[in-house]
């Protein structure tokens, strides 16, 4: 499908990555990208986002490149997209429904297509009006007659009861996976949960530690279903690992709301390892997106490990990084090359038996 992308620089001194990062997105979501329109704005316009005078330079661009969609790098208002889709005469996708295409692409268990549909459901609640506005009026005629029911209305009515259906089943799931990780907390075995921004190489960093087959690529949200293994580590013994969902800026709440279930593996874990892609010139800026994701989640104060992933494209060697206190603080390694897994390794077991042991501690005073 043939994309003309709208990418709105609104002063923000991550434009460049930010507008690099929704390119990935598009391609990601099996978009051409055929053209590339940069709109400058101190602040967006009610009813466009974009001014009048880039607007109609933007239909030109689309007629002249034959696109077939337009991808918008920013959140739309449902007006805003409604009026851009009728000047346009092309469908608009905003950076919110974009990124919900990849998840309900990528999605492959029972739960992660249930959290993509509901979060789907939410968003398009929001955008009945732009469906269905040529059909406001009240419906008549044999079998219609009295006051009726507008097709918004049942629109609106049928996703509410598509919803509640959708958070039974979720919650069905997410108690089933509750009983599972009591089982294994009985079995006192570490709990130890990868995450990160996406792309960082957490799949394959899982695949390397566990020699398992987790699907991994280089593309944004390769993983969005967590795959847990048992692992064993010398000096920590058992160890579950889960792979988890990545995260990225400005991910849309309706779907940290949806995947709540899915990163209680995180919320849950004895310790995080914080995948950081190395090479990457945005790394801190990453890792506070994933600090904020985790702050709100309820992660905030499990104990983590920075792991500095990709060292062979940055061109360092694997090392261990200590704090003033000579607590593990950063580990560097190479997934792909291998290289840096044994001091991984140890650092799991040095960081993670204490943070095991302190959580068994809370357990027990809590019961007690």
């Amino acid at each position: 499908m043939r994309a003309l992308i709208i990418s709105v620089d609104l002063g923000n001194p991550d434009f460049l990555p930010h507008a690099e990062e929704f390119a990935m997105l598009a391609k990601g979501a099996g978009a051409e990208v055929v053209a590339t329109l940069t709109v400058r704005r101190s602040r967006p316009d009610a009813a466009y986002f974009i001014g009048t005078g880039k607007l109609e330079e933007a239909i030109a661009i689309s007629q002249a490149e034959e696109a077939d969609i337009v991808l918008f790098d920013q959140a739309l208002s449902p007006a805003q997209q409604r009026n851009l889709e009728r000047k346009l005469n092309l469908r608009v996708v905003d950076r919110v429904a974009l990124i919900l295409d990849i998840f309900a692409l990528r999605a492959k268990s029972h739960e992660g297509k249930l959290q993509v549909e509901l979060a789907q459901l939410q968003h398009l609640s929001t955008r009945l009006t732009r469906l269905w506005s040529h059909l406001e009026r009240q419906r008549g005629g044999i079998g219609m007659r009295g006051p009726g029911e507008s097709q918004l209305e049942m629109d609106r009515r049928m996703i509410g009861a598509k919803v509640r259906v959708l958070r039974e089943r979720l919650d069905k799931v997410q108690r089933q996976r509750q009983t599972q990780r009591r089982a294994r907390e009985r079995g006192s075995h570490l709990s130890v949960s990868l995450v990160g921004y996406t792309n960082a190489g957490k799949s394959t960093l899982f695949n390397a530690l566990t020699r398992a087959g987790a699907y991994a690529a280089d593309q944004l949200f390769a993983t969005l279903d967590t795959t847990t293994r048992r692992i064993w580590i010398e000096g920590a013994g058992q160890v579950t690992l889960s792979d988890t969902v990545g995260f990225i800026r400005d991910l849309p709440t309706t779907l940290i709301a949806a995947f709540r279930a899915t990163l209680e593996e995180t919320v849950h874990a004895d310790l995080l390892l914080h995948v950081v892609d190395a090479s990457s010139p945005q790394r801190d800026e990453q890792i506070a997106e994933v600090d904020k994701v985790l702050v709100e989640i309820g992660a905030a104060d499990i104990p983590r490990i920075l792991v500095y992933n990709k060292i062979d494209a940055a061109g360092l060697e694997p090392r261990v990084d200590r704090d003033a206190h000579g607590t593990i603080a950063r580990v560097f390694v190479s997934a792909v090359e291998r290289a840096g897994l044994e001091a991984l390794r140890g650092a799991i077991a040095q960081v993670g038996t204490t943070a095991g042991n302190n959580a068994s501690i809370h357990q027990t005073v809590q019961s007690e």
